[in-house]
Formats: C-alpha cells, sequence, structure tokens
C-alpha cells in the first residue's frame, strides 16, 4: 500500500435526513466506532412494516434493516475502466456492498476494504460469485479509474472501483445519504467521510446499512439472508 500517501483525515457526526447516525470519518485510528443508523420511520408506516416483516422472516439482521429506503435509485458512474455504468443495471443478480472512500485515505478506508476481502472468504465460492463490492470514491480528482482499480484490486481481484464527475459523485453520495467533505490540508487537501456499509439485495433494493467495525462473520452472515 506505500503506493498511496498517508493523510490525516477528520471526524464529524452528522444527521442525514432518513437515517439518524454518528458517521465517523478517516482518522489516524481505524477502531472509532459509529452507531448503527435507524430509519427514521421506524416503527411506523409501510416502510418500516416491510422491514420488519423481512427481518422477522429471515430470524433478523446483525445490521440495521433500512428496506424502502430507495437507496442507490437512478445513479450513473464511470467504472474503473474509464467505461459508464449504471449502478443497478450492471450488478443486478448480486447482492451489492457500496462503501464510499478514497485511495489515498490511511486508515478507515483500507481497513473496510481489508474487512470486506475476510467476508468474501467466510462464503462459499458460489455465494462469492453473487457479491460485489463497490468503492464509490469521493476524490474523483485524484482517483483515477486506472488507480481506482489498482487500489481496490490490492484487496481483491473481484472489487470495483466506481467514480465519475463531481456532480456524478454528489448525487449518488444523496442518493444513500452519505456524507463527504474536501478539507483544506497545508498545500493539499483531505477527505471527511462516512463510513457505513450499504447492502443492497439482487434486485436492487436498499436493504441493509452496516455500522464500521462490524465482525465479517456478522457482515457474511447478513449476505448469505439476502442470497
Amino acid at each position: 500500500m506505500k503506493l498511496y500517501r498517508p493523510l490525516q483525515c477528520a471526524t464529524r457526526t452528522i444527521l442525514a435526513v432518513t437515517l439518524a447516525a454518528a458517521l465517523a470519518a478517516c482518522d489516524n485510528s481505524a477502531s472509532d466506532s459509529v452507531n448503527a443508523a435507524t430509519p427514521a420511520n421506524a416503527g411506523s408506516g409501510n416502510a418500516s412494516s416491510a422491514a420488519s416483516g423481512v427481518s422477522a422472516a429471515v430470524g433478523g439482521f446483525k445490521g440495521t434493516d433500512i428496506t424502502g429506503t430507495g437507496f442507490g435509485k437512478n445513479i450513473e458512474l464511470v467504472d474503473q475502466d474509464g467505461k459508464p455504468v449504471t449502478l443497478l443495471d450492471a450488478y443486478r443478480g448480486k447482492v451489492m456492498v457500496v462503501f464510499f472512500g478514497f485511495t489515498q485515505c490511511p486508515d478507515v478506508c483500507p481497513t473496510t476494504m481489508a474487512e470486506l476481502a475476510q467476508v468474501k472468504e467466510k462464503l462459499t465460492p458460489e455465494q462469492r460469485d453473487r457479491v460485489q463490492v463497490i468503492m464509490v470514491s469521493i476524490d474523483p480528482q485524484r482517483d483515477t479509474p486506472a488507480v481506482l482499480k489498482q487500489y481496490v484490486h490490492a484487496f481483491d481481484p473481484s472489487f470495483v472501483g466506481l467514480t465519475g464527475s463531481d456532480e456524478q459523485i454528489a448525487k449518488v453520495a444523496s442518493s444513500f445519504k452519505a456524507y463527504y467533505k474536501k478539507v483544506e490540508s497545508g498545500d493539499s487537501y483531505t477527505m471527511e467521510h462516512s463510513s457505513g456499509l450499504y447492502v443492497l439485495d439482487t434486485q436492487g433494493e436498499s436493504r441493509l446499512l452496516v455500522k464500521p467495525n462490524t465482525p465479517p462473520e456478522d457482515i457474511a452472515a447478513d449476505i448469505q439472508k439476502l442470497l
């Protein structure tokens, strides 16, 4: 990982529109934790009823059930080969695990990616083929498709990196209610960002929000329930 110059990142807590979450940004300790978010309409309305029904049917999730939030719709980005992709069309039929980060993040991002590689190891070969880990860069100026491809493949050759224009990144982050911010640092800059994992089912529906530092076996167990 010596190709990526360490940068310091700050930590910030924000209130998302539909999620109340403490969102961890990169800093010098990957042990910072984030409380699991809870859908704003939990306990009332059709969306929450559907979510609780699904959880009960499969015995409950380790992550926070966000069924019915509709995150990740109508997303167009650029993949690690420089080709335009529509998120749900490109990976429909697979459980998608979406993470927002950047390649020069010193700790949270590489730690999360390494943990996701461990998650895949806990699945059967057949299950692995039906899971797609996706890192969406929130630093498109530095994270070109080639840089992203090299970065994500360092953790697992099946991982995919997505980037795009500033407008495209802003749209996808808004769709997932994810937070990021460019912060000047000397003659360069770093990025603050939320660090939860978003899990979409094989039909492209948002189903789970997983907080940082969740054990890989718990994430794998949730994914298996969605396959």
